[in-house]
């Protein structure tokens, strides 16, 4: 009997120790349900500007506040455009530039003709308006351009009536480019100090008024004065084409010869592509090459033109048009950021489709579409492409 009852005494114990494990394992899971309730229900809700769901149309963009430099500058490279002062006056045009850049330029008004239309005298107003906008708004600002063969003065290769000596036109030079490097330093990182100097022929520079007069002093020169003048800005040479093979070798050969004097921190390359070319293989090689130089690379005046060809005739914008765009803007977009150890700044020439050069070269009238922003200020779906990575 005494067997029994401790068998029978064993069996509850055993029975209520499971039952208390038991009812212990669930309130242990109650909790955890419980926990996981709480913080699901405190956690922000994504909103359409998420890294991993961002706005894809129209609707959708209005309701975020992100743009471009978000997507872009802190990751990847800076994202500007270039600009006329009246922009800054213009309620939707400084609402985009706001939203989306993290640098500006100066399209026209830091051209020689502009800041120095005659000797001596320096007009800034217009540059300057642009770079206190862009200050104010935390945004950098790249100068463009120091020297350049267009919108120059006649007057620097000419002396009483004569055609200018090398020696008074390397003057000039000199005393233009200290003059606008100092007056902006401290407020510009970089300058585009050269702009397009090689020769899209068999030639390897321009036959210039510069070089005719100068050779290549012009460039080596205009390089010296703006490292003396300020020591901290990035310089560069800017050139269109680059990507093109036997252009880029001889633009590599000046960037080294600049690069062994400590003249130069890198290359403005010009996107002035169409939807269909430059091809991604000439693309990456070109950047792989100048990449050995150890340089920066900027993507300076990124536009893609609707027309393959430049004599091709006016078109509409069509779905067809806008589908090609996108993908090409996509693929170009695929190739910068998978060369971000390069590639530290892009800059769109111009803010929206409204006042592209493209409406009026190669063929005055002609409207083209080859920004992100079309003539209302709206994003197009080339926007939505690109920053869907």
């Amino acid at each position: 009997m005494f067997v029994t009852i401790f068998t029978n005494t064993l069996y509850i114990t055993k029975v209520t120790n499971s039952l208390r494990f038991l009812m212990t394992s669930v309130y242990k899971i109650l909790i955890t349900v419980l926990m996981l309730a709480v913080m699901t229900s405190c956690k922000k809700p994504e909103s359409p500007g998420d890294d991993n769901n961002r706005p894809k149309n129209l609707e959708e963009y209005y309701m975020v506040n992100e743009g471009l430099k978000d997507y872009f500058a802190a990751d990847y490279f800076d994202m500007g455009m270039a600009i006329a002062p009246e922009a800054v006056d213009d309620p939707d045009d400084m609402e985009l530039m706001i939203r989306h850049c993290s640098s500006l330029t100066a399209e026209n008004v830091m051209k020689w003709s502009t800041l120095q239309p005659t000797e001596g005298t320096f007009n800034f107003s217009y540059a300057d308006k642009i770079v206190n906008f862009a200050i104010a708004n935390a945004m950098k600002v790249r100068g463009h351009t120091l020297c350049w063969h267009q919108q120059v003065p006649s007057w620097i290769f000419e002396d009483n009536g004569q055609a200018a000596t090398k020696e008074l036109v390397l003057e000039r030079l000199r005393t233009h480019i200290q003059m606008v490097v100092t007056h902006f330093k401290g407020k510009v990182y970089a300058w585009d100090v050269v702009n397009e100097a090689i020769d899209d022929g068999s030639g390897i520079y321009k036959p210039t008024t510069w070089y005719n007069i100068c050779g290549d002093e012009y460039i080596i020169e205009a390089f010296k004065a703006a490292r003396e003048a300020d020591p901290d800005a990035k310089l560069f040479y800017n050139d269109y084409s680059a990507t093109q093979p036997t252009k880029s070798e001889k633009i590599f050969d000046l960037l080294e010869k600049l690069k062994n004097q400590d003249l130069v921190d890198g290359l403005g390359m010009e996107g002035h592509w169409n939807i269909d070319a430059p091809a991604s293989e000439t693309i990456t090689a070109a950047l792989n090459k100048y990449g050995t130089l150890g340089i920066e690379i900027h993507i300076t005046e990124m536009d893609v033109s609707v027309y393959p060809n430049t004599s091709d005739p006016q078109v509409d914008y069509t779905t067809s048009i806008e589908s090609s765009l996108a993908a090409a803007y996509s693929r170009f977009f695929n190739l910068f950021r998978s060369n971000r150890d390069y590639i530290s700044s892009v800059t769109f020439w111009g803010i929206t489709d409204a006042h592209s050069w493209l409406n009026n070269w190669p063929i005055p009238g002609r409207t083209n579409y080859p920004l992100l922003f079309n003539s209302d200020h709206e994003p197009k779906k080339v926007y939505f492409w690109i920053i869907d990575f």
